[in-house]
């Protein structure tokens, strides 16, 4: 007996008006559907979280477009495999290529594609869960167009639900109720595949009659149950925790919701990054080796993955955690901001400004600039600041070892301009 594809490919779309979500690019009169109807798609980039609908919109242009259609995942194809399509390519016409998870390609694979794409041997369809502006090179991304694809929300989710309970040839058979859906929603964090996948565990487990119960889900999907959605309010939760125990000064809690999000399949790049963003933002110049720390751990997470990466990330989180603290960079930052939004683009003082040309000089650019290595402490108490705002002080050091020394420093220096 031949064994059922998973339900979520039994219901994989084969047009685009039996697509669930993505309006915005697949509704009447959108840009997609209007290029695909039209016959004529750019090489494009398709972002968007897991299960929306990526790898089916790319189907979907093949189909309706009737055109040759070659598929390779840069999770197992490298440089090799793309110079044989694109040789296929060659003896075609109107050829797609499509690169599932495009941003795992490096620079070197990436820029195999660029002569096919330039010169239209292949249109590219890439599609990747990473932000492409950084995972995909500029020459790359100059080439195609980028369509940004929306997490499904409630009302998609449960109308893919109830399609698939009325219309599947196995589903349909059976008595289900759909009775409570925010578990098995919740569960498959907004991804299409996992939600339907789950549903069929579901009715599986519970045979002819089902009644579908948040209670039920949970029971039967309890060993996958971390209640961690990647794009709702646990996700929001955790991170927030995590990030707050670092600046909290506690390692103990840090590593907890950090196993947390580690458990709940959390995307490295994601706890790297904030991490990152924590050493400047909550440490800064108490510690400036908090920065460097947590640019090693990013570039290293990104090399190894997980499962490895977790040591390198519980390192990370302990030494940020351990580390004195300081949030005067960030302070300073925002006064400075609201300073110019305030004040506009006020004049340079023309003793600071360059003086390239003699015009320049005769309308006393440069004039009476004071070169600081020419004084005492290599430091001359000249203003730098424009006449509106002189005086200002938008950095105050933090009260901590380094900063204090900082701040006895400053003090020395400019004596009582600066109040510190």
């Amino acid at each position: 007996m031949t064994s059922l594809p998973p339900l979520a490919e039994r219901l994989r779309p084969t047009t685009l008006d039996e697509l669930v979500g993505q309006q915005h690019l697949t509704g009447k009169g959108s840009i997609l559907r209007t290029a695909i109807e039209h016959g004529k798609i750019p090489s494009m980039i398709l972002w968007g979280p897991p299960g929306v609908g990526k790898t089916t919109i790319a189907n979907i242009i093949a189909q309706t477009l009737q055109v040759p259609f070659y598929t390779l995942s840069a999770i197992s194809s490298g440089v090799k495999e793309v110079r044989e399509v694109i040789e296929l390519a060659k003896k075609q016409n109107n050829v797609i290529l499509f690169i599932d998870e495009i941003h795992r390609f490096n620079k070197g694979q990436q820029d195999a594609l660029l002569g096919a794409v330039e010169k239209g041997i292949i249109t590219l369809i890439g599609a990747t869960t990473e932000n492409p502006s950084f995972e995909v090179n500029s020459a790359l991304l100059s080439r195609t167009q980028v369509y940004i694809l929306k997490a499904l929300d409630k009302k998609d989710l449960v109308a893919l639900l109830n399609h698939a309970i009325n219309n599947d040839a196995v589903l349909k058979t059976k008595k289900i109720t759909l009775k409570e859906t925010e578990a098995i929603i919740t569960i498959s964090g907004g991804d299409a595949r996992k939600l339907l996948n789950l549903l069929e565990l579901v009715t599986d487990a519970l045979g002819n009659k089902a009644v579908i119960t948040d209670e039920m889900v949970m029971q039967v999907a309890q060993q996958r149950i971390a209640l961690y959605d990647k794009k709702g309010e646990q996700h929001y939760d955790i991170i927030s925790a995590f990030i707050k125990s670092i600046r909290g000064s506690d390692p103990n809690a840090a590593v907890y919701y950090l196993a947390r999000m580690i458990e709940a399949g959390e995307d490295v790049k994601f706890i790297a990054r904030r991490m990152l963003i924590l050493a400047s933002e909550d440490i800064g110049n108490a510690n400036p080796n908090a920065l460097l720390l947590a640019n090693a751990t990013f570039d290293a997470v990104n090399k190894i993955g997980y499962p490895e990466s977790q040591l390198i990330l519980s390192q990370c989180a302990i030494y940020l955690a351990s580390s004195a603290k300081s949030n005067a960079a960030t302070v300073a930052i925002g006064a400075a901001m609201s300073a110019v939004k305030q004040h506009g683009d006020l004049p340079v003082p023309l003793h600071i400004r360059n003086a390239p040309t003699k015009l320049m000089k005769n309308e006393g650019y440069g004039k009476g600039y004071e070169y600081s290595h020419n004084y005492e402490n290599n430091f001359s108490p000249q203003e730098y600041l424009p006449a509106a705002i002189s005086g200002t002080a938008f950095f105050e050091p933090g009260k901590n070892a380094r900063e204090e020394e900082l701040r006895k420093f400053l003090k020395a220096l400019w004596k009582e301009k600066y109040k510190y």
